[in-house]
């Protein structure tokens, strides 16, 4: 439970219609079981004591009464349980029979939940039977569960002691399936976990829908979701039922169950990322929408949750091929299309672009081909200017030069050694000492040359720093920091490297595949210091980190707020076998220092489009103050130092 993980499970046993004896001991089984695997929240299918389809049998007495005595036996069955368990059966009450969900824990019967809407057509027929639940708790004495009153209705929340970001919530089937679920009000009113227990048929082509209405109600909600469905054991009278189980969190599925195969799909929801993502929607309001709700508290013993779902190690960048290369195009177009707009809107007669064969300057590159052809215009009217320097090499300028020229672009070469050496001369700078004021000279002195060039030729420069550089601030403070529209600047460095390649392998022109491969293979580097032997003697990552690990870093910092010895626990998951948990924490350490002592580069960055879920414009998406300190944040780095 550590870091908000909660394990959790939706379980499918096997059962037999009206046997609530065979029932209740499966139940029993997979509590004791999950139990030992340190599940904390365990929910069954809709009225899996007696099973979903006893039709008219729901109105034998006999069979009630046999429901609420396998309850007890769960109830009893559960005092040494620490997990939180939720199961169906129906429930008789003052001369009503309702489809309930029992919540216990701990020997305790902690609420009834009744089911809202009744599904009314062909193949479900519950009005037959059941009552439709209300939302007014009702306190109500259960005699066979002790002497305490037990809360009996809809608005009901099950919140945990220990961690104030778990609550619970219950909701059953067709209610999921309505215009507006209780399950939208019981988040409104706190709940982060919502557990449905359901008898979802399964028929051709439903799979699809069902599992969409899943994902998008945990997105809705911001809430994980706990989908159990009935299986295997039901009658097949008129309908299969699939036990298609799953558990999302906030749009996403973790865990999905093996349609027509009974058992147990289990993981862990984050529930304080979960919160965080709530406190940073502020249209998601916590205020109960006018309903009134009973709070029943449980606790649960506190551990470490040990991990078994898995964090990629490039957040930003799809694992899946198809999705990959779909948000490739979208990703170029939003770029290219923000660019476009501002050289229609300035009347711009060119655009300027410093390119030195790396990967920024070369998605820059391109990215200006594509919103030149969108607004209609020459690519002559992109100026590539490349300025060799002390540390320039023949691999990067030559793939620099005929990449401008397959584009169609205009290249022009001004080397900017002479100036520098002459800026040198004037600040008393010795040019053998290869330090701070060095390097940002060249930087500064390319972007003087690349405003001016852009002046001369009525245009304006377009930057080409990434995000990731910009989260380090990996950047010559108005040198390459600064232009008059940056099109990488919310693109992280992971992902500059995938579009690149995208454009290389749809490109028609097999030299600029050629190019383009070689940019890729090329070690990311300012190329500021002299070449040893001709080849690139700085490179980027062996001074800052591998942006592999910022980026992840950068991810769960801004995207979830999350601390930094939790970021550090999930880049240990991700990228164990590849890092050692010493060089981990080094970069960690690395990114804190760098990202708070940079904040004053970020602040007057210039203008450039959103393309994901996080950026760093100083506009919007991060508004920080350039002199806050990361006292804490190291603090709670220390707490995890590897010995």
């Amino acid at each position: 439970m550590k870091d908000g993980f909660i394990k959790v499970c939706a379980a499918t046993p096997d059962i037999r219609v009206a046997d609530c004896g065979f029932n209740v001991k499966n139940i029993t089984d997979i509590m004791m079981e999950q139990d030992r695997q340190g599940v904390k929240l365990l929910v069954f299918p809709e009225l899996v004591i007696t099973g979903y389809t006893c039709q008219d049998l729901f109105l034998q007495e006999i069979l009630l009464k046999e429901a609420k005595k396998g309850l007890k036996t769960l109830v009893e069955a559960s005092k040494d349980i620490d997990a939180l368990v939720f199961a169906g059966l129906p429930f008789a009450w003052q001369g009503k029979l309702y489809n309930a969900a029992a919540a216990f824990q701990r020997g305790k019967l902690l609420g009834l939940i009744p089911k809202k809407y009744l599904p009314n057509y062909a193949e479900f027929y519950e009005q037959r039977h059941f009552y439709a639940g209300e939302d007014e708790i009702q306190w109500i004495s259960l005699p066979e569960f002790g002497k305490e009153r037990v809360p009996f209705g809809r608005n009901l929340l099950f919140s945990c002691k220990e961690i104030e970001e778990f609550c619970v919530a219950a909701e059953l089937c067709e209610d999921l399936w309505t215009p507006v679920p209780p399950s939208s009000y019981h988040a409104v009113n706190g709940a982060t976990v919502i557990v449905n227990l359901t008898a979802s048929d399964d028929n051709t082509g439903k799979d699809s829908y069902r599992r969409e209405l899943v994902k998008n109600q945990s997105a809705r909600l911001i809430c994980g979701y706990l989908y159990a469905s009935a299986g295997e054991g039901e009658s097949t009278q008129d309908l299969v039922f699939g036990g298609h189980s799953m558990i999302c969190e906030n749009g996403a599925i973790l865990a999905e169950a093996e349609r027509f195969k009974n058992g147990c799909i289990v993981t862990e929801l984050d529930v304080k990322r979960l919160a965080g993502d709530r406190r940073r929607m502020t249209t998601f309001h916590t205020d109960g929408n006018g309903k009134s709700y009973e709070t029943v508290e449980f606790s649960v013993s506190v551990e470490d949750t040990v991990l078994t779902r898995k964090f990629p190690q490039k957040p930003f960048v799809p694992s899946k091929k198809e999705e990959r290369e779909k948000r490739c195009e979208e990703i170029l177009t939003i770029q290219a299309l923000g660019l476009k707009k501002r050289m229609l809107h300035t009347g711009c007669k060119s655009v300027v672009v410093g390119i030195s064969g790396g990967l920024d300057s070369t998605l820059a590159l391109l990215v200006m081909a594509k919103a030149c052809d969108m607004a209609g215009l020459d690519r002559k009217q992109i100026i590539s200017v490349t300025m060799p320097c002390f540390g320039t090499t023949d691999r990067t300028y030559h793939n620099a030069v005929e990449l401008t020229k397959r584009l169609g672009a205009t290249l022009l070469e001004i080397p900017v050694k002479e100036a520098v050496d002459l800026h040198f001369r004037d600040i008393g700078q010795d040019k053998d000492v290869h330090d701070v004021t060095y390097e940002n000279s060249q930087a500064r002195m390319r972007t003087l040359v690349l405003m001016n060039v852009a002046n001369k030729n009525n245009g304006f420069v377009v930057g080409t720093g990434d995000m990731s550089e910009l989260a380090l601030g990996w950047a010559t403070y108005n040198g390459d920091h600064m232009s008059m529209y940056g099109v990488n600047s919310s693109v992280p460095k992971t992902l500059v490297r995938y579009l690149v390649l995208y454009y290389a392998q749809t490109s028609e022109d097999e030299k600029v595949r050629e190019i383009l491969l070689d940019v890729l293979d090329t070690p990311v580097s300012p190329e500021l210091l002299p070449p040893e032997n001709g080849e690139i003697a700085q490179k980027t990552e062996d001074l800052v980190g591998p942006y592999e690990l910022h980026d992840f870093y950068l991810y769960y910092c801004l995207r979830f707020g999350m601390m930094p010895s939790k970021i550090y626990r999930l880049a240990c998951g991700a990228f164990d076998g590849v890092y050692e948990k010493e060089t981990i924490y080094k970069w960690l350490r690395t990114f804190y220092y760098r990202f708070f002592s940079q904040q004053f580069k970020r602040s007057c960055l210039p203008d450039g489009p959103k393309v994901g879920s996080v950026c760093v414009s100083p506009r919007g998406d991060l508004r920080m103050p350039s002199d806050a300190v990361w006292e804490i944040w190291k603090q709670d780095l220390e707490t995890c130092q590897p010995v």
